[in-house]
């Protein structure tokens, strides 16, 4: 008897991949807006140096240690060509391509790294993730490897030598320590709740 190939087309697997793409832009789209929201405070009250002191960095953080390297990094890079467009998205009501000839440069690039780098730290253990990793990951990206790029901006930009730079980079530490503690609480929290939140490995594919 002959026999007939039968093609699964339920609804479920024809819309899966569909739901799952509208769910990662979504998740995008919010968290390139949060970093926007976030730069308000800086932009009513630019206190600082030449870089404003913002809480746009928590939200870098939170970009990574929620959605992983891949929607952080993706997040950030919204926020950024929104802010190419001319709108005024980052602190201090500035757009992003003046930014570029500031001594804010360094940490613009720093933020996209930063939170491509505390995504992957956390996707590596996103099966057993412990607020420890959490905030290890986060200290990392959003501290070590932005400010990394940052006092080069700081330095080519804002003519400085390497121990001013330092020294001026010192003024934003003590909060961006508080703000990776934030952003691990917040991170922890969201974590506990939404368990598959974050994909499994840091490729983005479930073992």
């Amino acid at each position: 008897m002959p026999t007939t190939s039968r093609t699964d087309t339920s609804p479920v697997q024809r819309t899966s991949k569909p739901r799952v793409a509208a769910r990662d832009l979504a998740l995008i789209a919010a968290m390139a807006a949060l970093i926007i929201v976030l730069g308000i405070p800086g932009s009513l009250y630019p206190v600082g140096p030449a870089v404003p002191i913002t809480l746009q960095s928590l939200g870098v953080m939170l970009a990574g240690a929620l959605l992983g390297w891949k929607r952080g990094g993706l997040a950030v890079l919204l926020f950024l060509a929104v802010g190419a467009t001319g709108l005024p998205v980052l602190a201090g009501g500035r757009a992003v391509l003046p930014a570029l000839a500031s001594p804010t440069v360094g940490f613009i690039l720093g933020y996209l790294l930063g939170a491509m780098a505390v995504g992957a730290l956390v996707q590596m253990r996103a099966r057993r993730l412990t607020t420890a990793w959490l905030a290890f990951s986060i200290l990392v990206g959003g501290i070590v490897v932005v400010h990394a790029f940052g006092i080069p901006g700081m330095m080519w930009r804002g003519h400085l030598d390497l121990t001013k730079a330092f020294v001026t980079d010192m003024v934003f530490m003590p909060g961006d320590l508080i703000k990776a503690v934030v952003a691990t609480v917040v991170a922890a929290a969201v974590h506990r709740a939404l368990p598959t939140l974050l994909p499994s490995t840091w490729a983005g594919r479930r073992p």
